[in-house]
């Protein structure tokens, strides 16, 4: 029953989407990939907002029915069918009020067929692919990598010949897109022949800093409390949407200072005995996993500690990506705390690597964990907290955070669906 019930509730909030969009015709910006979706679009909402009206998604809805609520500017009500229908009543107003000039959705793909649903709904002007990686998250579902690759890349065939690609163009795969439409291509990266190129990256407790050069024109960039070269890939897509949209590098600079990642997102936290949290809780893919991993390395810290719960979705790599995970770590910190059957497939690899025995723990829950956690921990210490949703990492965070009080505001999944979510 209740799924009828939410098929119905889907199919007339998508109902009311599309009458909006073809109501108002906002210019559209797509952003999809397997890592680096909200990211990104909070990066170029940072931007754009600057000088244009526009629309994000509230969280990370990208669904059918998410991109729906994104696009009538709407919140999830969960189980909640009175606030369902008052959704409902919302969306049919948002046909006939004043909209957004420009809309910045993110479109997600779980199983093959997801983004035709959603190229049904809102046909970007502009797409952003941010990247794919050798193991996508969601792999599980399809054939292999090459079929995920796949389904992304129809984003770039539905934009019209007028439309823009912002590609990612360290990403082979992602690059490899641009065969895939007649829009114009800019590409982004590190990489010297990319249309919009950063450099100078450093980090410290601060937050970091790099160049972002463009046509022979160079601006620093310098983001407090934002941390990893995953935040600069996002600057660097939203710095290509707003040279898209004619603004300059100066003011893409100013805008980006407005740019903070979503809760879960390489966030430093805080901690108990005076140490220091990197919150990467909200997902976890390969490609995601060793970006974290890169940034905590890259941090001065007394002790590093990494917190790692299993990656999901990723079918026949899951044993040979968790191993890779369980290797890289083994390389450089100090304490190896694992959480799921699959990570444990890591922390032997990190045992077999040389790391020693005595600093590798592994758990089945998040709790036991978390227990363990605050016993080893000391001041100067700085603990990475990554896993895919499913696992709930952000609970051992708030149980080893200094103000659990703030969870709310700086915590992945603090609503009450989640919180009363075994």
């Amino acid at each position: 029953m209740r799924v009828i019930i939410k098929n119905l509730i889907t199919r007339v909030l998508v109902w009311e989407a599309k009458m909006a969009l073809r109501r108002h015709g906002p210019q559209i910006i797509g952003i999809t990939g397997s890592v680096g979706k909200s990211s990104a679009k909070e990066a170029v909402f940072a931007v754009l907002e600057q000088k244009f009206n526009v629309r994000k998604g509230l969280k990370s809805y990208n669904s059918e029915l998410g991109l729906s609520l994104a696009v009538l500017g709407l919140e999830t009500r969960w189980l909640n069918p009175i606030g369902w229908l008052n959704n409902i009543y919302l969306g049919f107003k948002e046909i006939f009020k004043e909209f957004p000039k420009i809309l910045i959705l993110e479109m997600g793909v779980d199983r093959p067929g997801d983004l035709d649903k959603l190229l049904k709904i809102a046909r970007p002007d502009i797409a952003i692919v941010t990247a794919v990686g050798e193991i996508p998250v969601h792999v599980e579902f399809f054939a292999g990598a090459e079929e995920v690759a796949k389904e992304k890349a129809k984003i770039l065939k539905s934009l019209p010949a007028n439309g823009k690609a912002i590609l990612n163009y360290d990403d082979e795969t992602v690059w490899a897109m641009k065969e895939k439409t007649n829009a114009e291509v800019l590409g982004f990266g590190f990489a010297s022949g990319a249309d919009v190129v950063a450099s100078n990256y450093q980090i410290s407790e601060n937050g970091i800093s790099f160049k972002i050069e463009h046509n022979g024109s160079t601006v620093p960039i310098r983001l407090k409390n934002v941390f990893g070269k995953q935040a600069v890939y996002a600057s660097l897509a939203a710095a290509a949407a707003g040279l898209v949209h004619s603004m300059n590098l100066i003011e893409i600079s100013g805008a980006l200072q407005k740019y903070q990642p979503p809760p879960g997102r390489l966030r430093l936290i805080q901690g108990i005995k005076n140490s220091f949290i990197l919150d990467d809780s909200y997902n976890a893919s390969p490609l995601a996993v060793h970006a974290a991993l890169d940034t905590l390395k890259d941090f001065a810290g007394k002790r590093k500690m990494v917190v790692f719960g299993d990656m999901l979705e990723i079918g026949k790599f899951t044993i040979l990506a968790h191993k890779a995970v369980g290797e890289r770590v083994a390389s450089f910190a100090d304490y190896f705390v694992t959480v799921g059957p699959r990570a444990k497939f890591s922390a032997e690899e990190a045992v077999s690597r040389g790391m020693p025995k005595e600093r590798v723990k592994s758990f089945s829950t998040t709790k036991e964990a978390a227990g363990y956690i605050k016993n080893i921990m000391q001041e100067g210490d700085l603990i990475l907290v990554k896993g895919s949703q499913a696992m709930r990492m952000e609970r051992i965070v708030e149980e080893i955070m200094a103000t659990p009080e703030d969870a709310p505001k700086l915590l992945a999944r603090q609503d009450k669906f989640w919180k009363d979510k075994e």
